[in-house]
């Protein structure tokens, strides 16, 4: 399980524009104006072999200053909590401001690691105007760029010095991990009293080394499982947290912690925003996963067509993975809430599908073959031999080739979308490497 990093500071200090740096995306919607960042943005990253989460947490801008600072102070409470590094970035082109000055009371408050970035420190000669953030009493301030990103190299390798080595929980190895995830309000925690309501058989509850990671051992009904901690039941610190932050913070442990994550849709909503967030992260992180449209019962005329219109409408937003399983259920009425159990224990073991060498290369090359890759420069690549790699936690395979640089994105979802086709993997993402021969 890898760490957990939030951003914080008071608005325009450069926190999104840090988050596209480290994540190395364009994800984060980037302005001059205060406030810009409204959705909680999260990604991964990787510096010297260590992979970790980040969260940028953006500020509400709203005309009242009383409810700004109010929301900065959620977020930095919340972030004290459940992460596990916070970077605390300031603006050395304005100095040290009020705002800033509360923030860090918060943070010295709290037993998490600090580091002190003072940002926009575009040129040398901006560096000594950082002194004055000693004041705040958080240690050393490290000047970078997040724009042209100097001086970030250096701020990573004091972040990954400041992670603790996560200790594997105590688990049964052979039995899958499942958890339930999505957006507040879409029926997670009554899925759960579903699953294990007054007929349940709880063996243990397996308490990890990180303060909210617990696993809940189900075992009824012919099925074994354990139910990774979701928001529905650990009970929330005592915080006073904004519910759409705090859910996105939940379930990257959760995700982390699991084998596959059983994704809850409000039926009576569609896919919203946060839904395809949540969506993207367990993607981000080689999950299996099942999506359940919760609230069914509330639907009316549910014929065989509304049904098609909804898996479409689900897997256009959802596209390229389109590879899924896709249950209508409902929590309340318990309607096909076994068959949730059953499609999640398909997918975790479908994610240990070993396909031999002869078969992939026996079925491939003649597709490829007779749609090879775009030719480059006028040269031809040519793909000669496929195999599956061994002991990965995916399916993976690799494409040995002549050209490996010039396959790019597009080709290597088509063949993807060939090995899916030839054989079972829905719901489990697969790794697609190209290699020279």
């Amino acid at each position: 399980m890898s760490n957990i990093v939030a951003i914080v500071g008071r608005p325009n200090v450069g926190k999104s524009t840090l988050f596209n740096r480290l994540t190395q995306s364009r994800q984060a919607i980037v302005d001059e104006t205060a406030g810009t960042t409204r959705d909680r943005q999260y990604g991964k990253a990787e510096w010297a072999g260590q992979e970790f989460s980040i969260i940028d947490t953006g500020g509400w801008v709203l005309n009242s200053e009383d409810v700004f600072e109010e929301e900065i102070n959620k977020q930095v409470q919340i972030a004290i909590e459940e992460a596990d590094v916070i970077l605390f970035l300031v603006d050395v082109m304005h100095g040290t401001t009020d705002l800033d000055q509360q923030v860090a009371a918060m943070l010295r408050k709290g037993k998490k690691p600090v580091i002190l970035v003072s940002n926009k420190a575009d040129n040398f000669e901006l560096h000594p105007q950082s002194a004055e953030f000693y004041a705040l009493g958080l240690g050393d301030p490290y000047n970078i760029s997040s724009a042209n990103g100097s001086g970030t190299g250096d701020l990573l390798d004091v972040l990954v010095s400041k992670f603790t080595k996560k200790e594997a929980e105590i688990t049964e190895d052979d039995v899958p991990k499942f958890a339930i995830v999505g957006r507040p309000n879409a029926g997670k925690s009554s899925l759960l009293n579903a699953f294990i309501g007054e007929e349940r058989n709880i063996v243990t509850e397996i308490a990890g080394t990180t303060r909210d990671s617990i696993n809940t051992l189900y075992d009824k009904f012919g099925l074994k499982f354990y139910l990774v901690d979701t928001a529905g039941i650990r009970k929330k610190g005592k915080v006073n947290e904004d519910l759409e932050y705090y859910s996105v913070i939940r379930a990257i442990r959760a995700i982390e912690n699991a084998d596959v994550c059983i994704l809850m849709l409000d039926a009576t909503r569609g896919v919203e925003a946060q839904d395809m967030n949540i969506f993207s992260l367990i993607q981000k992180n080689k999950k299996g996963m099942v999506i359940v449209v919760n609230k069914w019962d509330l639907v009316e005329g549910k014929d065989q067509n509304v049904i098609k219109t909804f898996e479409n409408a689900i897997h256009e937003r959802m596209a390229p993975f389109v590879d899924v399983p896709v249950i209508f259920a409902s929590a309340l009425t318990k309607q096909r809430i076994f068959k949730i159990l059953e499609t999640a224990k398909e997918v975790y073991e479908i994610r240990k599908t070993k396909i031999p060498t002869h078969k992939l290369n026996e079925v491939l090359l003649p597709v490829i073959e007779k749609t090879p890759p775009p030719m480059n420069k006028g040269k031809a690549v040519k793909i000669k031999y496929i195999t599956q790699l061994p002991n990965t936690a995916i399916p993976s395979f690799v494409f040995f080739c002549n050209l490996p640089q010039w396959v790019k994105e597009p080709y290597k979802r088509f063949l993807e979308n060939q090995i899916r086709k030839h054989w079972n993997l829905t719901g489990t993402p697969i790794n697609v490497f190209m290699r020279e021969k």
